[in-house]
């Protein structure tokens, strides 16, 4: 009562929309209460460049009318000081000291100049090995759609892909001129005699006219894109210029996977297992954490995800916290 007797009511409910914005990101990352109070630099750093970006209207996340508006950089401090004297509150001690506070307006004034006068989209929360491992477990790998969706996501995981390119916004909307086909993945092996397999892209955000851009898949153990491209044609036969990620209907025509039809089935199975939702660019966010934490040299990250710049590391380490909590200790927790 005395702390909260101390603030003026317009600073009050000023730190009550901070609060409110504290929680909603914490909700949709799955941040766990232990996480929450006390809270973390990273937490708090990851947090306050969510805030200050924009969300992607198309996300499923926010399809339900979760509340998000974008905020300025100014506007994000106001929110760490409510984060703040909600710690004081409860009885905790303040959750940044000086130095910290200086490392996150440091990546603030960052992000400001990235923007350079135009919103970003958010940084998405990353698909994880733990969360691959946990798909492949619940889905049955000899039915036609979740073979096609297990390739989709190893594909989009371990290729750097966008999830466009793996996906069609529409069953009408696939074109061979655009989109991936059976006869675009090339299976072969390298001059040390290991498997690949190159994706030939027909179109890509950023390839010129008439530029084929290429995705490289290797063996990856028990969560193999090669594995899950091989399952997927014996368990879905298709013609050379079907769509590469296809499956059969009851009626057994061959049909795209699309986007939303993807990441909702996707995502009832992440949150079965206690995660929030994942969005398109997760899974290619995710696999860019992954090698960045496997010490992969990050030129060669950006060259397999076909990023113009290495600008995309802000983009992926603003959620190395959330990470980590599933990478650390892989091989104890589920024994691939």
């Amino acid at each position: 009562m005395a702390s909260r007797a101390s603030l003026r009511p317009s600073t009050q409910k000023g730190y009550g929309s901070g609060l409110r914005k504290f929680m909603i990101f914490c909700d949709t990352f799955s941040i766990p209460e232990k996480d929450r109070l006390p809270a973390s630099l990273a937490v708090l750093n990851s947090f306050a460049l969510w805030a200050a970006a924009d969300p992607d209207p198309s996300d499923l996340a926010f399809a339900d009318g979760t509340p998000f508006e974008p905020v300025s950089v100014e506007t994000v401090g106001h929110y760490l000081s409510a984060v703040r004297a909600w710690h004081l509150a409860q009885g905790w001690p303040a959750p940044l000291t000086e130095e910290q506070m200086d490392v996150i307006q440091y990546n603030l004034r960052g992000l400001k100049q990235i923007q350079a006068g135009k919103r970003k989209r958010p940084p998405r929360p990353p698909v994880t090995v733990h969360m691959l491992g946990c798909l492949k477990r619940t889905l049955k790998l000899d039915d036609p759609f979740e073979a096609c969706l297990w390739a989709v996501a190893t594909c989009a995981f371990w290729g750097l892909m966008r999830f466009g390119e793996v996906t069609v916004k529409s069953r009408a909307a696939f074109s061979g001129q655009e989109h991936l086909k059976r006869k675009d993945a090339v299976f072969g092996r390298d001059i040390n005699g290991k498997d690949y397999v190159r994706l030939d892209l027909p179109r890509a955000k950023t390839a010129k006219p008439g530029e084929v851009q290429q995705v490289f898949l290797v063996r990856q153990g028990e969560l193999c894109p090669i594995d899950a491209l091989e399952n997927l044609a014996r368990v879905v036969p298709a013609a050379g210029d079907d769509p590469l990620f296809s499956w059969r209907d009851r009626n057994g025509e061959i049909r795209p996977i699309v986007r939303d039809t993807a990441l909702s089935y996707l995502n009832s199975v992440f949150t079965a297992w206690g995660w929030g939702n994942a969005f398109g660019h997760s899974f290619r966010i995710g696999g860019a954490s992954f090698f960045l934490g496997q010490k992969v040299d990050s030129e060669t990250v950006r060259l397999l995800g076909r990023w113009r710049s290495i600008a995309y590391e802000t983009y992926v380490r603003a959620f190395e916290q959330i990470a980590s909590q599933h990478l650390s200790g892989l091989a104890t927790r589920y024994g691939f």
